[in-house]
């Protein structure tokens, strides 16, 4: 099954953070920050939206940063998944 975004829509994968910190010292999962760099999964065809137009700057395959609680978390096929919008996109990772 895949999911195909609508709109101004994006679907990230947000990449997987150190359970460790450098120090060695273990955290549990209660105390890890939720991550905030993602990988693209799937782009929406942008168009017009609220009466603007809107372009997709971002491609499947790109590594992004995201507003930290932003976007709707879906789980598909046992992957967990957020569906945001391009807006709440901050940055590209080169």
């Amino acid at each position: 099954m895949t999911i195909k975004p609508l709109a101004d829509r994006v679907v990230v994968k947000l990449v997987e953070t150190e359970e460790t910190t450098k120090s060695g010292i273990i955290l549990a999962a209660s105390a890890q920050e939720k991550p905030q760099i993602a990988e693209v999964v799937a782009v929406g065809p942008g168009g017009t939206v609220d009466g603007k137009e809107v372009e997709m700057y971002v491609k499947v395959g790109d590594r992004v940063i995201t507003s930290k609680y932003s976007g709707t978390e879906v789980k598909l096929d046992k992957e967990e998944y957020t569906i945001v919008r391009q807006s709440d996109i901050l940055a590209i990772v080169e």
